[in-house]
């Protein structure tokens, strides 16, 4: 499960480091906190941040049943795809709004494979 871990922890430091940015964004824009809209590119880097957060909550223990029940090496991979894809989502969305489709979508379809994969193999692990 080692690899899982270390794909989840990575997956980690890439939001702290959005969380970060944020920080920066609000000093370089004068968005002070609890503010959350003024500058767009503020607004755009909070978003990563936030919507990295709603994804890594599905993520997270989905990769980990997914690792219990289907393979440890198969999750860290699938991590390490969602964890580029997140980095693809955030430079396309920080750029312009419009080009963060490319990374959503495919840090998205990463999460439906996990979820639905894991869901597959601990129904039939409990119905066997």
């Amino acid at each position: 499960m080692e690899p899982v871990f270390i794909a989840i922890l990575i997956a980690l430091l890439e939001y702290l480091t959005f969380g970060a940015l944020v920080g920066r964004a609000r000093g370089r824009f004068g968005v002070k906190a609890p503010a959350t809209v003024g500058h767009p590119e503020f607004e755009r880097i909070y978003r990563v941040h936030q919507n990295t957060l709603e994804s890594l909550i599905v993520f997270v223990p989905a990769l980990w049943i997914f690792g219990l029940y289907v393979s440890p090496l198969l999750a860290a991979g699938f991590g390490a795809v969602f964890i580029v894809a997140r980095a693809i989502y955030a430079v396309g969305y920080i750029k312009a709004a419009e080009k963060r489709s490319i990374g959503a979508g495919l840090s998205g379809l990463t999460t439906a494979i996990v979820v639905l994969w894991a869901l597959v193999a601990l129904a039939r692990r409990v119905l066997s």
